[in-house]
């Protein structure tokens, strides 16, 4: 059950593979002076900027490290309050929690990202940044988010772990906040079986990430650090093997892109014209990933009735990606003042409750995920599909 880029490991990903492999260096770092050091891993952190559009790339161990390293770059400090959705993975929670700082729940709408509407009255003299979540490849609406930042004087960090790729009128994702995560887990729109990336333009905010993700060292070297450093870190580190492998994926992530764009149109034109139900909010149709399609039906017993027709189930019982399922969270939640119980957030209890996905790209049950197509499914497979949805629909 992968996302589209393990669908398309390939040649390329083991032929980088065996580069590294021959070269004999798997550790990020190396001397300058060999020639069969290939600094695979600073290769990829250039080249992701790059694509991004962004001037640092940082590459890291997970999704969870780079939101980590993120946090600690932005300089957020214990007890700060940070707004995040009621809609997301754990880890944008727990990277918080771990550091000591408080995630503020907020609700999601029907494009299943950060509600702007809900924003504002959840801020506090202690809130020091937002968290909007690119969610399931969706882009949120960052013109709304970037502008109450603004006007309350706000950090972003932006969570594009399920979103490498996807854009918001004509920018990456990533690049809008003062830092973006990413993740590169066997689920993503580009895959190496795990790994993270960062990108961010401000070089403060770099550098203090490149610490955290690497003990305290400085960035912008190849070699090995022995000396002075700036802050306390942990290592987060990606290695060459990873970095190869993320390297041909990249090489390959607008192809994978169109792919599911093109599918996944397919498959709503034979669908047709919605009846007791709607596609998710796009907030930008042109640039999101298309690793799903998302039904949200008029009512929880019409999505409950199909959902278990084609052998799913509505987003509200999708496992850790719904608030109320993560018991753990909740309850330090509660420890610290905030009773982030089940009903606590009606509006994303009631979208979930009545939203299913199909799967185009990203195979997953525990999002909610486990039936559709993928990316190698054939115009045969899209047609049959569509008619088990029609048919479970009637």
């Amino acid at each position: 059950m992968p996302g589209p880029g393990a669908y398309w490991f390939g040649k390329e990903e083991m032929d980088a593979v065996m580069r590294v492999m021959q070269s004999g260096h798997l550790f990020r770092y190396g001397s300058e002076d060999d020639p069969n050091f290939l600094h695979t891993v600073a290769t990829l952190e250039k080249e992701f900027a790059n694509y991004c559009g962004a001037k640092f790339g940082l590459a890291t161990s997970s999704g969870t490290s780079s939101l980590i390293a993120s946090l600690v770059g932005l300089g957020l400090k214990q007890g700060d309050e940070i707004i995040v959705p009621a809609y997301t993975f754990v880890a944008s929670y727990t990277s918080c929690i771990f550091l000591g700082l408080n995630p503020v729940l907020a609700e999601i709408d029907e494009s299943l990202t950060l509600d702007p509407g809900d924003i504002e009255h959840r801020i506090t003299a202690r809130t020091r940044a937002i968290m909007p979540v690119h969610m399931l490849g969706n882009s949120c609406d960052m013109d709304s988010v970037m502008a109450i930042a603004k006007k309350h004087n706000l950090l972003v960090l932006e969570d594009c772990c399920q979103a490498a790729g996807a854009s918001y009128k004509g920018k990456k994702v990533g690049t809008m906040g003062d830092i973006g995560a990413y993740s590169l887990n066997v689920f993503k729109t580009i895959s190496s079986g795990d790994g993270g990336l960062v990108v961010t333009n401000d070089a403060n905010v770099y550098e203090i990430a490149f610490g955290m993700h690497d003990q305290g060292h400085k960035p912008s070297r190849l070699g090995v650090e022995v000396g002075s450093r700036n802050v306390l870190g942990l290592n987060f580190r990606m290695n060459e093997l990873t970095a190869a492998v993320a390297l041909a994926q990249l090489g390959k992530i607008d192809t994978i892109i169109l792919a599911l764009r093109e599918k996944r149109n397919r498959l709503k034109k034979l669908i047709g014209e919605p009846k007791g139900f709607k596609f998710r909010k796009l907030n930008d149709p042109s640039g999101d990933c298309a690793t799903l399609c998302t039904i949200v039906f008029d009512t929880r017993e019409e999505a409950l009735k199909v959902s278990k027709a084609l052998g799913s189930k509505t987003l509200d019982q999708s496992g850790w990606h719904v608030y109320a399922n993560m018991e753990h969270v909740m309850a330090h939640l509660k420890k610290i003042g905030q009773p982030h119980t089940k009903g606590a957030y009606p509006k994303t209890d009631d979208i979930l409750s009545r939203a299913m996905n199909i799967s185009i790209g990203v195979v997953d049950a525990g999002l909610g995920a486990g039936w559709g197509i993928n990316i190698n499914s054939s115009d045969e497979e899209i047609e049959k599909a569509a008619e088990e949805f029609i048919k479970a629909c009637r």
